[in-house]
C-alpha cells in the first residue's frame, strides 16, 4: 500500500479477552487483517466486493 490507511476495530470484538478480532482498513481498496497479528498479512477487496459482502453478512444477521 502507498500510503498508510486508518485501521477500524470491529464494534463486535471484545476489548478484554482479544480474541476473534478484525480490523478493517478503507481507501482506494478495502482490507481487512486480524488485530492479533497487525504485523502479517491482510485481504484486499474491492468497494463493490466489499459492500456485497457486507450485504450478505447483514442479511445473515437479520435471519
Amino acid at each position: 500500500m502507498s500510503r498508510e490507511s486508518t485501521w477500524r476495530k470491529s464494534s463486535y470484538s471484545s476489548n478484554t479477552d482479544g480474541s476473534s478480532c478484525v480490523e478493517v482498513a478503507f481507501a482506494q481498496v478495502v482490507r481487512v487483517r486480524d488485530s492479533k497479528n497487525t504485523g502479517g498479512s491482510s485481504l484486499a477487496f474491492s468497494a463493490g466486493a466489499w459492500r456485497a459482502f457486507a450485504s450478505r453478512v447483514g442479511a445473515q444477521q437479520q435471519v
